[in-house]
């Protein structure tokens, strides 16, 4: 990262000016914070940011990279290291930090002197109060999860009890299993919920060793917090989860009453989450019952093994699964459920069939695919404008965003109903139906119509959302007043063009934070210098032009303010109760999302499936009894990089007879490619996807284990051999008949002959497909 990119003109930093009193007051309240090492803490001094201590030299290590940036506020022996943040390298770092680092939290204060509160903090499981920041220029493309574990030993028995909480889809979830000792379920649990952060009760039991549980966590790269045990606690659940859950409370004990262990994990959760202190909150949350065998289980190992997410030091995005397969067209929806589709691939035959058959009816209609894209662009983030509503701040921008989304329905419905292929059944009873549902009066209807009545539309092309004139005689009044000073703005316009030999075209009029200005091309400024620098007030001169101002747009533009201010004052109101109606459609706007996130992924996967230079090829998909039998198989990125001429590979593990196969060849001959395809085939085809084959036939795999790279831990004396042999025991131990384990160069260093003893060793009594890998 080149810092001189976040800096501004001049390639200075802010300058942070204060007094020696000030400084004094500050530097006071800043060493009685509370010592975190986790926390970064970002101070708001309204047109930039500071940070101080160490975080101001972690900042500048990592962020700027040089410790020149860093500045002393006070005297040398009270004084504490201080750097400056301009708000575009802010949001950068507040990204780093929530959003790809799983080492820190964020902390925002505002105030002066030596009065200072906490106004905002996010953790990488608790991103909601810095959504606005995080991504105001990214789409949101996963969903922040936070889980809290409880272990418990019940006769020389491991069991966990797991709770986990999407805020963002406002959905709380319970688990309780068995566990063995490397914690293999709960890594499971972490990868398939996309969990950025767990909770651990502090002074645990003593007979359990929670350091494999930490590896576990660390290996998912989750942030670990620690607890009080004491707030690992089922008291009063019932009827906190009665005020926060959507529905009856009856449900709620019915499932409640289905756990034991998982009930203290929930507890802490719901505490931590502060799901309580925002009314909000109530009757908005889902529960549900989470299910470890719903989906196919990846390790940690899996995920890297098979390239799975996107990383940081990838070349470009077909280096990844995800990045290969996005090419979703909804502002965020389709990466999320991407996202969450890649992690929990299917077991059930007949699901994957029907996202297959849908895979297969775009494919072969190009025209139907080409239809939706188009609609799809123009829909945005459905989850986060309805979020965004049940705000207490919120305003008319995501009623009108969610209108302007809702308005494309219509038509999605009409390009769907337009095919009458051999799936046209599906499309009608998977996607129309709940498609009429939604346009019906009572649903749709409702909406626009309030839409269409309460708010001024033709505003909103002017970047204003204001209620519409109509809706109030003293709106309508202050509308009129607004309309003739615009009248007299535009003529002064015109005006000033002729003053200047401009045309109109070549002047433009805009609004922003200095009022409204006028705006000139720097060439056309050369022409007009003189004129310019003696009639007119210039404010801002920069690539994209000059901007200046008169004394006669300034007074006018004052007027437009005040009205302006005026008529905002008027309608909040009106503002506030259209909101809180549009709120109650909720619901029905989490199913929109829901369906056009599906028919977005989908599409995408047809859209792979025929756009690459070898097409690819629709699945066979059997039970887990069957063989696995990829025929001029190919690696989906490798083959996408440009220069590759991809050479394809056979595999045939058939059950009882090649079960387990020894891969063995010299360097560079394709060996950790070839296991790793397979398993990447094997995950596109139970996630819904069409494969990079010329011909595929997939048995249902219940897990995918890896056993890839090596690595010690010399501190607790454990050597590169002992790990690859602890990791090993805990595949087998986790596996199943139904498993594909992926094993690359075990036991590395030793010889040829103890590699295949190894090998024999430990799979000669298994009987579920191993892809084994030795270098010879």
């Amino acid at each position: 990262m080149d810092s001189d990119d976040f800096l501004p003109e001049g390639g200075k930093l802010p300058e942070l000016k204060l007094d020696a009193r000030q400084a004094q007051g500050f530097i006071s309240f800043f060493k009685k914070l509370p010592k975190d090492p986790r926390a970064v803490r970002f101070f708001d001094r309204r047109d930039y940011y500071t940070a101080h201590g160490e975080n101001a030299r972690f900042i500048a290590k990592t962020y700027y990279h040089t410790m020149t940036a860093l500045r002393q506020l006070g005297s040398n022996s009270d004084g504490i290291s201080s750097v400056s943040v301009s708000r575009a390298m802010f949001e950068t770092i507040a990204r780093s930090l929530l959003l790809e680092r799983t080492d820190h939290t964020l902390e925002l204060y505002e105030g002066s002197g030596s009065s200072w509160r906490l106004t905002k903090s996010g953790t990488p499981g608790n991103i909601g109060s810095f959504e606005d920041i995080l991504f105001a220029n990214n789409d949101m493309q996963d969903s922040p999860v936070t889980v809290a574990l409880f272990p418990v030993l019940r006769e020389s028995q491991l069991y966990v009890g797991l709770s986990f909480v999407d805020m963002t889809n406002r959905k709380l979830g319970l688990a309780e299993f068995p566990e063995d000792s490397r914690f293999t379920n709960v890594e499971s649990a972490l990868v398939a919920l996309g969990c950025k952060e767990c909770l651990l009760p502090a002074d645990f039991e003593k007979s359990i060793d929670l350091q494999p549980l930490q590896d576990a966590i660390s290996n998912c790269s989750v942030l670990l917090t620690v607890r009080k045990k004491a707030e690992f606690k089922s008291r009063d659940l019932v009827q906190d989860l009665g005020r926060i859950i959507r529905g009856s409370v009856e449900p709620v004990c019915d499932l409640l009453s289905q756990f034991d262990f998982a009930l203290g994990a929930l507890g802490a959760l719901v505490s931590y989450a502060e799901l309580l202190a925002d009314d909000t909150n109530y009757g908005n949350y889902t529960i549900e019952k989470y299910n470890l065998d719903r989906y196919m289980r990846l390790d940690s190992a899996a995920v890297r093994a098979l390239n799975i997410s996107e990383g940081k030091t990838d070349v470009n995005k077909n280096f990844s699964l995800f990045g290969l397969m996005n090419r979703t067209c909804t502002a965020g929806m389709g990466k999320r459920l991407l996202n969450s589709w890649l992690k929990q691939p299917l077991l059930d035959v007949e699901e994957i069939n029907n996202r297959l058959d849908m895979v297969q009816a775009f494919a072969e209609d190009p025209e139907l695919c080409q239809g939706l894209r188009q609609h799809l662009k123009r829909i945005s983030d459905i989850d986060r404008l309805t979020h965004a509503l049940r705000r207490k701040s919120a305003n008319l921008q995501p009623v009108v965003k969610l209108y302007q989304s809702c308005c494309r329905i219509p038509f999605i419905k009409a390009v769907l109903e337009q095919y009458n292929g051999q799936f046209s059944t599906l499309v009608k009873t998977r996607f129309l139906g709940s498609l009429e549902e939604w346009l019906a009066e009572n649903r749709y209807g409702r909406f626009s119509n309030l839409v269409e009545t309460a708010i001024d539309l033709d505003q909103v092309d002017n970047g204003e959302y204001r209620i519409s004139p109509l809706y109030s005689s003293d709106l309508a009044v202050l509308k009129d007043e607004l309309s003739e000073v615009e009248n007299h703005i535009n003529n002064l316009h015109k005006h000033t063009a002729t003053d200047l030999d401009l045309s109109v075209d070549k002047m433009k009029i805009e609004k922003g934070p200095f009022g409204h200005v006028f705006r000139i091309s720097k060439k056309d400024e050369q022409k007009v210098r003189k004129k310019l620098t003696t009639n007119y007030i210039i404010i801002e001169t920069r690539k994209d032009g000059v901007k200046f101002t008169s004394s006669k747009l300034k007074k006018l533009g004052d007027q437009y303010q005040a009205l302006f201010g005026e008529y905002t004052s008027c309608q909040k109101k009106i503002v506030d109760n259209v909101v809180q109606v549009s709120c109650t459609f909720s619901e029905v706007f989490e199913n929109f999302s829901a369906i056009i996130s599906e028919l977005d992924v989908l599409q995408s996967f047809a859209d792979l499936a025929i756009s690459c230079p070898v097409r690819y090829v629709r699945p066979d998909i059997t039970t887990s009894e069957g063989d696995i039998i990829l025929q001029g198989s190919r690696h989906p990125c490798l083959e996408a990089q440009d220069g590759v001429n991809f050479i394809p590979n056979d595999c045939t593990l058939v059950r009882g007879k090649s079960w387990f196969q020894i891969i063995t060849g010299p360097n560079m001959g394709g060996k950790s490619t070839f296991i790793r395809q397979v398993g990447v085939n094997i995950l596109m085809a139970q996630v819904g996807s069409f494969v990079p084959c010329d011909q595929a036939s997939i048995s249902v795999r219940d897990c995918i284990f890896a056993r890839v790279g090596a690595g010690d831990c010399q501190l607790r004396g454990v050597s590169t051999f002992m790990q690859e042999m602890l990791e090993t025991a805990s595949i087998l131990k986790g596996a199943s008949e139904k498993s594909l384990i992926i094993i690359d160069e075990l036991g590395r260093g030793t010889s040829t002959y103890d590699g295949f003893g190894l090998s024999h060793k430990h799979f000669l009594i298994f009987v579920f497909p191993v892809l084994y890998h030795i270098r010879l």
